[in-house]
């Protein structure tokens, strides 16, 4: 087994147990970020807004040592840190400042993830708002503009719809 590393890591935790997780970290005073999204639950009765987490059963973990790293393991609800063969997933700083960077953009909406390698449209360059030099692929669905980040430690898509008018010509 692979010798644990500093910097962020992947923390794989029970369904639905995402929030208590990240909580009993900061209790801990262990660094964690849970990436979580606004989406308006559909309900027969009612309508209600919701926090859902943008990667579902993931928690961030940022390793300062490797005590931090089994401390983590003992939070109740965490499972395991992904691995992809013998190597623990470990995402750049740069790409958790992309998640944080996308799920705080006012005018994105209808946030998915996805494990797939899409091929399929143009490469571009976001020029205004927020989000202004990113290079995103695009891909048209239903008429609408989707954009796709790929985190490429995470082997994870991130789609969000953004205006037409935000990319490069």
């Amino acid at each position: 087994m692979k010798t644990t590393s500093i910097g962020w890591h992947v923390l794989y935790v029970k369904s639905r147990h995402e929030r208590k997780v990240h909580d009993a970290l900061k209790e801990l005073s262990i660094d964690a970020f849970l990436p979580t999204v606004t989406e308006q639950s559909k309900r027969v009765d009612r309508k209600t807004i919701i926090q859902k987490p943008l990667f579902p059963s993931y928690v961030f973990v940022n390793i300062s040592s490797s005590m931090d790293f089994y401390k983590t393991l003992s939070v109740n609800g965490a499972c395991a840190y992904i691995r992809f063969g013998t190597e623990y997933a470990t995402v750049r700083d740069v790409e958790i400042k992309k998640i944080k960077l996308l799920i705080g953009a006012n005018d994105l909406t209808e946030f998915e993830t996805d494990a797939d390698h899409l091929k399929v449209g143009d490469i571009k360059k976001i020029s205004y708002g927020s989000l202004s030099g990113l290079e995103c692929e695009i891909l048209n669905v239903n008429n609408t503009n989707k954009v796709i980040i790929r985190i490429n430690s995470l082997q994870q898509n991130i789609k969000a719809t953004i205006p037409s008018y935000y990319f490069e010509n």
